[in-house]
């Protein structure tokens, strides 16, 4: 009985513990951009790092003008590449920029 409990609770604490699911959709950085643009159409939309202490992760929002897909990745320093969110209907909002006043 006591080793049933046992094998039950690794069991459910392994589970409680094991990456979200899109954590399988990672891969070599190369790997994952060839794909997107082979099957997506998909190009470099925008970008920039993610300060996580001690590791600086790059996030990029990968989009197709053509299909209206985007796909949202982070990389590791190491090169591994994973997809944390896609979808359709992308669109693109241009930044307002904030111009100083030349008013005298």
């Amino acid at each position: 009985m006591f080793k049933r409990i046992t094998k039950s609770a690794l069991l459910f604490g392994a589970a409680a513990l094991a990456p979200p699911a899109y954590a399988a959709s990672c891969a070599a950085r190369e790997t994952v951009i060839e794909r997107l643009q082979e099957q997506f159409s998909e190009q470099l939309a925008a970008g920039g790092l993610q300060s996580t202490r001690p590791v600086k992760t790059m996030v990029e929002v990968w989009a197709s003008p053509e299909t209206g897909t985007f796909t949202i990745l982070l990389t590791n320093p190491n090169g591994l590449t994973c997809v944390v969110a896609a979808g359709t209907d992308f669109f693109n909002q241009p930044l307002k920029v904030n111009q100083p006043s030349t008013a005298s």
